[in-house]
């Protein structure tokens, strides 16, 4: 039977989860107390918060929130790094934490959007650029094909202008070598 410590527990993590963009699992074995602190103190600056928590614990959550895929990246020892806000941002901060902590350091994956993702696709996540950039890249990209269709409809009309030009650009001297072979007539 389950006491009332470990319901509200699976509670508390079940919010948890439910309200993180991003979950990130990860191997803290062999880390001191220190670098423990160090680390949650670093992501904690981005934004992101570092819970280290029982499997079983965490698989009831899971269960109850609708995520059991979430326990694919779950294996031993647990630390959760949840980002609630921008999860790139997030899996940013865990990958430049995860460079220059010791190496007893490991992300396993993440849980995001309702799919697993693999370290090496976070890893490929972070590389991408922000967000405003691959909006306006896209718009750039999208523009692009409209400007020469405007400019291929356009063209014609600049034709018949300067043909226009050219034609206005004779005429007071056609005028005049008219006029003069009305004079001499």
């Amino acid at each position: 039977m389950p006491t009332q410590k470990k319901i509200d527990l699976v509670q508390e993590i079940k919010q948890l989860i439910e309200r993180a963009r991003i979950t990130v699992s990860a191997d803290y074995r062999g880390l001191r107390v220190q670098e423990m602190d160090q680390m949650r103190r670093r992501l904690r600056a981005s934004g992101v918060e570092v819970r280290v928590v029982k499997n079983n614990l965490l698989r009831r959550a899971a269960d109850q929130a609708g995520m059991p895929d979430l326990m694919q990246i779950v294996e031993g020892p647990t630390a959760l790094v949840l980002g609630y806000d921008d999860p790139t941002e997030a899996a940013k901060a865990v990958t430049e934490y995860a460079q220059s902590a010791p190496p007893t350091f490991a992300i396993r994956g993440a849980f995001m959007d309702g799919l697993v993702v693999s370290a090496e696709d976070l890893r490929a996540l972070v590389r991408l650029p922000p967000r405003p950039v691959m909006l306006a890249q896209l718009a750039g990209q999208l523009q692009s094909p409209l400007v020469a269709f405007v400019g291929l409809l356009d063209s014609p009309l600049q034709e018949l202008s300067s043909l226009l030009q050219s034609a206005l650009g004779e005429l007071p001297g056609l005028i005049e070598a008219r006029a003069r072979q009305l004079d001499t007539a």
